[in-house]
């Protein structure tokens, strides 16, 4: 039995602890929370508390402070120290997080800031599940000098570490400048809110100062600058709601770590179903752009599928989809823009989307309408070789189950490229619209028949003929089903059977590879 004197002591403590509580849920303080929701944004807790599921976060850290004495940061502390840091559950599943608080200090990072982050992306290397980065920060906390920027540092490491191990997203809710542009810029998605999230190494002044050039904060680094221009971004939302549930969205369909394979869900198409619109969709002119986006929806279950980058290199198609209820990533040529060439961009695009689904054992489709690589000086000055050769590259080492299907043109290098039989595809499909060639029947018949062209009497009629007859012999899926570099030549409308059974039979898909320390990616 407690004495009067001993329960008031016990009831004291409790009451500072409920007091500090309080304290920590406050930030920076209602002032501070106030000028927050009047810029359009959210709290670094009322994040955390859209995103996880109800009542399932467990915070870490939240009595922690900075430990500067310099320009009379000791008389200014708060609890938590600008950063919420903890655990919790996303439909059920386990997943790590920080978000950073404006309203202390501007958010910007110190040493203790640093470590509570560092701390959670420790565990979750430790327990296999995602990382969640909640940005709003005005970059490092001047104040704390060097250590600030070794925290950066700190954080840089485990990104790199934890890459390929567990995904990582992160999402720009306010400024990020500085260094803090280059932990988002290793994880694996980017997130970014229009009109009040931006992203720069150097802000608008410096750029002012050094370059002489006049632009704003949402020109030089707003989300539909990095979305469409840079390619920094993945996603570009409208508001911060709409920002987070994107997040979700995009989780259900990866694995929790590398260890892992993807999550399925039911479905209640049957496997055997037929797609009959999937006939008509190729156009009879063979220079007559169409959507691909429709041959996708098409094939895969309705209303899953999730384009990647939607706004960047538009001429190639990358995103997370559903077939039959599994998780599959999809890489596909866009004949709607640029005629589906492959430039810089939609290399690069695409490279990083492989290698993304190779780490995390999701299944890779492709859907090929491939012209060839853009021609031009701007591409070959700009290094299109080296660039190129990293979609190559990602294709050839990845060992996820790999099926290609050839919708119409599969022409040059650009047919190797996009998942050929020859760089290790398990399956590749044809259909019989494909042209598979070294080039058009255009352009070949212009190069194999010049002299015979040249001396007709009519060498328009002549280099028609020939271009006849060359797509004839070439420009068909034939010749490369003769030589098993196709495995079969299918209907449209059996494309989704089609490939339903082809992953369930590479579900157990093995493949050892040489002893190496990593590979030497051109990068």
């Amino acid at each position: 039995m407690l004495t009067v004197n001993e329960k008031d002591k016990v009831e004291t403590a409790l009451e500072k602890l409920q007091r500090k509580n309080e304290e920590a849920l406050l930030g920076g303080g209602t002032d501070k929370i106030a000028a927050q929701h009047k810029k359009g944004k959210l709290t670094a807790r009322e994040r955390i508390h859209l995103l996880l599921d109800e009542g399932s976060f467990e915070e870490l850290g939240k009595f922690v402070t900075h430990r500067s004495a310099e320009f009379g940061l000791e008389e200014q502390k708060y609890l938590g120290d600008g950063v919420v840091t903890g655990f919790g559950r996303m439909s059920g599943r386990l997943v790590y997080v920080f978000s950073q608080d404006f309203t202390v200090f501007g958010g910007s990072l110190s040493e203790t800031f640093a470590e509570k982050i560092c701390k959670i992306m420790d565990l979750a290397m430790k327990n296999g599940a995602p990382v969640i980065g909640l940005n709003d920060s005005g970059g490092a906390r001047i104040q704390e000098g060097v250590v600030s920027l070794a925290g950066y540092a700190d954080i840089f490491y485990r990104n790199t570490q934890a890459s390929g191990v567990v995904p990582q997203l992160s999402a720009i809710m306010g400024p990020c400048a500085g260094g803090a542009v280059y932990s988002p810029a290793i994880t694996d998605f980017v997130f970014m809110v229009r009109n009040t999230s931006y992203m720069f190494v150097t802000g608008p002044n410096v750029v002012k100062t050094v370059t002489n050039e006049e632009v704003s904060a949402e020109e030089l680094g707003g989300a539909d600058t990095h979305a469409s221009k840079s390619g920094v971004t993945h996603f570009s939302c409208n508001h911060e709601v709409e920002c987070i549930q994107q997040i979700k969205k995009l989780l259900s369909y990866l694995p929790q770590n590398c260890e892992e394979l993807p999550p399925s869900v039911s479905c209640d198409i049957p496997k055997d179903a037929s797609i009959p619109a999937l006939n008509t969709i190729i156009p009879e002119n063979p220079n007559q752009p169409y959507d691909m986006k429709e041959v996708i929806r098409g094939v895969v279950d309705p209303d899953s599928f999730l384009e990647v980058h939607e706004q960047f290199a538009e001429n190639i198609l990358v995103g997370f989809a559903r077939l039959d209820g599994r998780s599959i990533g999809i890489v596909a040529n866009q004949p709607a823009v640029l005629a589906g060439v492959l430039d810089i961009k939609a290399s690069v695009k695409g490279a990083r989307f492989v290698r993304f689904c190779d780490s995390f054992n999701i299944p890779l489709l492709v859907f090929e309408d491939v012209p060839g690589f853009l021609p031009g000086t701007d591409q070959e000055w700009n290094g299109i070789i080296t660039n190129g050769a990293k979609l190559l590259y990602a294709f050839c080492e990845a060992t996820v189950p790999r099926v290609t299907v050839i919708t119409r043109k599969a022409y040059g290098g650009a047919y190797d490229v996009m998942n050929s039989k020859h760089i290790g595809a398990d399956l590749n499909y044809a259909w019989p619209t494909a042209e598979i060639a070294v080039m058009g029947a255009k352009g070949a018949a212009e190069i194999i028949f010049r002299k015979e062209i040249i001396t007709a009497a009519d060498p328009e009629a002549m280099l028609k003929e020939k271009e006849a007859e060359y797509t004839r012999k070439f420009a068909n899926p034939y010749r490369a089903a003769n030589r098993g570099f196709v495995d079969e030549i299918i209907l449209p409308q059996d494309t989704r059977r089609k490939l339903i059974n082809a992953f369930e039979m590479l579900k157990n898909k093995a493949v050892p590879l040489p002893k190496k320390k990593h590979g030497n990616v051109p990068l």
